[in-house]
């Protein structure tokens, strides 16, 4: 994996829009396919997965904190139409989580398909 700032571009900007004042710009940004799965683990085999097409998304966007917790991009790369990413979740700048996420980008630049993988058990900094 490389860290670079070109590396993994549309996750980057996807996860700076969702720390930002309006993270429902994120709804723009998906295909009319759009398919995800967020395993969201809280610690202690607590896991809530949000599954399903552009209504899961907005489901997952009302529950949030918005501005408590924030991504930090700890490695990234792009193999075709997939980027790969590494990082780190913080509150208040403490670390919480890392998480992984996956995302496909369509030929019109839409995020198609994503996964992400979240857990407060394992730290990669």
């Amino acid at each position: 994996m490389t860290d670079t700032s070109t590396a993994a571009p549309f996750l980057t900007a996807w996860f700076e829009i969702l720390d930002g004042d309006e993270p429902s710009r994120i709804l723009d940004l998906i295909s009319d396919d759009f398919s995800l799965s967020i395993l969201f683990s809280t610690g202690d085999g607590n896991a809530t997965d949000f599954a399903g097409d552009r209504a899961a998304l907005v489901g997952y966007l009302e529950q949030r904190e918005r501005g408590t917790r924030t991504h930090h991009r700890l490695s990234a790369t792009t193999l075709g139409q997939d980027e790969l990413f590494l990082g780190e979740v913080r509150r208040a700048g403490v670390p919480e989580a890392s998480f992984v996420a996956a995302g496909r980008v369509n030929g019109e630049g839409r995020l198609q398909r994503l996964l992400i993988g979240r857990s407060s058990e394992i730290r990669f900094t």
